[in-house]
């Protein structure tokens, strides 16, 4: 299948020169407004009243089955902040999730259609991908006073290929402003490399190295329009901050990695059952 790359050869410049780049309008309001929609059908659906197995601290294994699984599944995470000291909700659940995850791409026809257009592959296409697939995608709440706060990190760490290949492709379906936490990044920073891996073992997840200590000052923030597409090398160092506002901040980010030329490490924590089917090959 041929697949025509659309990116310019400034914003192809400046993505490889940055390592992230902004495509303002990339998803049209209708676009924002179905995937919108489907996640609040989405949530209506959700029956949370066994959310203590897996938000409950010490349990530990159905914590991370619950998590593994998510890879092939539309699985529910609520914020650290959403419970109170008796274990319930402080408020309704729709404004209590973190995320939704890790299989909307691929079982959800709203997120799915968007996620496989041709649209998002021709951008693949631009940076050399022969034969992509998405591996994980994520609609991410940011709720208004308890949207949690995302260290410092690299995409490879999480989804790593032998040689690297991730790409991150978010999508800002309301605005994201400095003070309901929008993304913040290292301009060049994924030039210098990947840091550290997180790896799937047999107690759970761990990195294989301490985090960095970060310059606060070396980040820039990213503000963009609801519709706006950011596009995230793998190795550029990202974080966000807390949702201090009054205004939720909701993205749908989806992670692309080649399968041409390069290996799965069998040691990250998605382990699929069944291969993902690629988006293109050429």
């Amino acid at each position: 299948m041929g697949i025509t790359g659309t990116l310019s050869s400034d914003q192809f410049d400046s993505f490889n020169s940055q390592g992230y780049l902004v495509i303002e309008s990339f998803a049209n309001p209708e676009d924002i407004e179905s995937m919108m929609k489907r996640m609040d059908k989405l949530l209506d659906d959700f029956d949370y009243t066994n959310v203590s197995v897996f938000s409950t601290k010490n349990q530990r294994k159905v914590t991370d089955d619950y998590f593994y699984q998510s890879a092939e599944n539309i699985s529910f995470f609520f914020e650290e902040k959403a419970f109170g000291d008796d274990g319930s909700l402080k408020q309704p659940k729709q404004l209590s999730i973190n995320k939704v995850g890790h299989a909307l791409h691929e079982l959800d026809p709203v997120f799915k259609g968007f996620s496989s257009s041709e649209k998002c592959s021709g951008l693949l296409s631009s940076l050399g991908y022969k034969k992509p697939v998405i591996i994980q995608s994520m609609y991410i709440f940011k709720q208004p006073g308890i949207g949690g706060e995302v260290v410092p990190h690299q995409d490879n760490s999480f989804l790593y290929t032998e040689p690297t290949t991730c790409t991150g492709m978010w999508l800002a379906l309301e605005d994201a402003t400095l003070l309901n936490g929008c993304l913040w990044a290292i301009p060049g920073s994924h030039k210098n490399g990947l840091v550290r891996r997180f790896l799937r073992g047999e107690n759970g997840v761990y990195f294989d190295q301490p985090s960095p200590s970060y310059d606060q000052k070396d980040f820039v923030p990213i503000e963009v329009k609801a519709g706006s597409l950011v596009l995230i090398h793998g190795d550029l160092i990202h974080q966000s901050f807390e949702n201090q506002s009054s205004k939720s901040r909701h993205a749908y980010s989806w992670h692309v990695v080649d399968t041409d030329g390069c290996k799965w490490a069998p040691e990250n924590w998605i382990r699929r059952k069944v291969e993902p089917e690629p988006l293109y090959a050429s």
